[in-house]
């Protein structure tokens, strides 16, 4: 059991200090990801209707047979009888076409929105499992060392019964926090290859594939800026209130694509007639030409155009709606990051100066007194079982510091949160 604890805090200690960093990490989601791509292509689709939306449509081209006798089907035999060749465009009621377009440009803009959103949200998952992985490296590595301690204080244990110091049952006990640890070494590396596999799965890597992480990060954890200024780059900043916003602009716009229905559409259209035969003095027939005018008349705008600018109102008021209460969501994640985020930095700076380092020292004098006989053992296992403790939690905490700061970061829409 000792050689496996120390074979596992070797395998830690000799793994490569540039191993996967947060940033590699992140730039390798941002550019593998098949959801941030898949969402990037629709964005690229929607930015090719804007400029179909604001062209005429197509004209129509079209070929008649005109006037044919059918008692002889003769081309010669009537004057009218012709062949007719004609062309005919619709022409939608002036800014109809605009408006169209503009509402497609705003489906752009919240498309193109949508893929900043999908980048953020992609960026925190990644930092949140980075971090879940950083923490049970970090955890594996105290249960190795502490795994060496009680392995240690097994022998001071063994050599006081042997001259007849100790009893037999702190060697049981020691053994007992043994396995103990070892049963959390089995838990910290099961939940170390679920999070490995979700970290694979947002890089597109194969699931299986081994992820090694640098063995130190930086553990200063600096201030926020003031909630205020944080709620106003949110505001401002994020991509998701963005992309509301334009679908709102969009559904102002077909609000009024709906009122210029009340106008009616054009058609204009010019035919050739060509006919065949001579008229009663021998001249060759006359071809004729035509044009033609046609538009349809609004008449029903009680169950149709009203019908239609209700909705779109209905519609606008939707959209206004979802950005009110998207806009009270994003300030509440801002809250709720911050909260966390300041309550593990707290935690981490008490770890790191007051508890950890007075939870050693109590261990240090918890052993000098065994040895002398002044200590009872169990109290010297406690010590050190509560010592495993607070490292865990140290470790623990800061990752929550740094996962909390991501999710403020994605909240906000930018990494500038701090002061």
């Amino acid at each position: 059991m000792l050689l496996a604890a120390a074979l596992m805090l070797g395998l830690h200690t000799a793994q490569a200090a540039e191993g996967l960093s947060l940033d590699n990490a992140v730039a390798e989601a941002l550019s593998a990801n098949p959801g941030l791509a898949a969402i990037g292509a629709r964005a690229q689709a929607l930015a090719e209707i804007p400029e179909q939306s604001n062209t005429l449509p197509d004209p129509v081209l079209s070929i008649n047979l005109a006037n044919l006798p059918l008692d002889s089907f003769s081309f010669t035999q009537e004057g009218m009888t012709q062949l007719q060749v004609g062309i005919t465009q619709a022409l939608p009621y002036p800014g109809k076409l605009a408006l169209r377009s503009e509402a497609a440009l705003h489906e752009v803009g919240a498309a193109v929105a949508d893929v900043a959103e999908k980048r953020l949200q992609l960026v925190r998952d990644i930092k949140t499992v980075w971090w879940n992985i950083f923490y049970l490296d970090r955890a594996l590595e105290v249960i190795a060392q502490n795994q060496i301690l009680l392995a240690q204080f097994v022998n001071v244990a063994e050599v006081r019964y042997t001259v007849g110091r100790g009893l037999q049952q702190d060697i049981l006990l020691a053994h007992l926090e043994l396995s103990t640890l070892s049963d959390s070494a089995l838990r910290a590396e099961n939940m170390r290859k679920n999070e490995v596999n979700r970290l694979n799965v947002l890089m597109d890597r194969p699931a299986r594939q081994e992820v090694q992480l640098p063995l130190s990060v930086e553990e200063a954890l600096p201030l926020l800026n003031s909630p205020e200024a944080l709620q106003q780059q949110a505001e401002t900043i994020r991509p998701k209130l963005k992309a509301q916003s334009e679908r709102l602009s969009a559904a102002r716009s077909r609000v009024d694509l709906a009122k210029k229905e009340y106008a009616p559409n054009f058609k204009v259209g010019a035919v050739y007639g060509l006919r065949s035969g001579r008229d009663p003095d021998g001249g060759r027939r006359a071809d004729l030409g035509s044009i033609m005018f046609s538009m349809n008349l609004p008449l029903y705008t009680g169950s149709k155009q009203d019908r239609s600018v209700d909705q779109r109102n209905a519609e606008r008021l939707q959209q206004q709606y979802q950005l009110h209460d998207q806009r009270n969501q994003v300030i509440s994640q801002v809250e709720q990051a911050m909260t966390d985020y300041h309550y593990s930095r707290e935690r981490t700076v008490l770890f790191q100066r007051e508890i950890i380092p007075q939870a050693r020292q109590t261990v240090d004098a918890m052993l000098a007194g065994y040895q002398v006989g002044k200590v009872d053992f169990l109290d010297l296992v406690r010590s050190q079982t509560t010592l495993y403790n607070y490292e865990t939690q140290y470790w623990k905490a800061l990752s929550a510091a740094n996962q909390a700061k991501a999710r403020l970061v994605a909240a906000v829409g930018e990494e500038n949160v701090y002061e």
